[in-house]
């Protein structure tokens, strides 16, 4: 499983079948991959809320996952399961087992949107939290894949927005230097399937400097 700016640098190229995990975790992950690196996560709770996808139901009907997932997308917000918080454990290995969450299925067509309370190792205030950030964001392995805004968004405004995770500045909060919410937006369509691009692109030139 590989998220781009995160672990590209774990591919093999002997390796016949890779994921490019979830969109969701492809959020989740880069920041939390800038916020563990300079103030440790001790533990964190996910939720996304999330937009329609093309496994819900139009109108209420039969679910082969559970009863809320066959409730018809159209007028309901709907709690599920999602595996994209301790999927970050696999792309970070010392996240591994400090991260779960849930998603919220909500009648939105495009655009989600991930809220992280994270208990920090280091004592941070929020400023220090929104420089980290802005820095990944204009340097690095990171640049392109999270962004930086301070802008006073909503959810439409990302759609076609090629970054896997805008960090909101203006949404998080922070009750004290050691727990905070964070807040991500991603257009889990077009986002998503520019990051697909990104693996393959990779892989196929890792694959050519191995003569395969």
């Amino acid at each position: 499983m590989f998220v781009v700016g995160v672990n590209l640098d774990a591919y093999d190229p002997s390796y016949k079948v890779i994921s490019n995990a979830s969109c969701t975790t492809n959020c989740l992950a880069p920041l939390a991959k800038v916020i563990h690196d300079k103030f440790g996560i001790v533990e964190g709770l996910m939720s996304t809320i999330h937009a329609t996808t093309a496994t819900q139901k139009t109108v209420d009907g039969p679910s082969n996952k559970d009863w809320r997932g066959g409730r018809g997308v159209n007028n309901n917000i709907i709690p599920s399961s999602t595996g994209a918080a301790k999927a970050v454990g696999k792309v970070i290995p010392s996240l591994n087992g400090k991260l779960t969450g849930l998603s919220f299925r909500v009648p939105t067509s495009d655009v989600s949107v991930v809220d992280l309370v994270a208990r920090l190792q280091k004592d941070a205030s929020y400023d220090d939290i929104k420089a980290a950030v802005k820095e990944a964001a204009a340097s690095g392995p990171l640049k392109g894949v999270i962004e930086y805004t301070e802008d006073a968004v909503v959810s439409t405004d990302f759609v076609g927005h090629s970054a896997s995770s805008i960090f909101d500045a203006k949404a998080g909060i922070q009750l004290n230097k050691n727990f905070v919410k964070l807040i991500a937006w991603y257009d889990n369509e077009w986002g998503y399937s520019r990051r697909v691009c990104d693996l393959l692109v990779y892989a196929a030139a890792q694959d050519k400097k191995a003569g395969l």
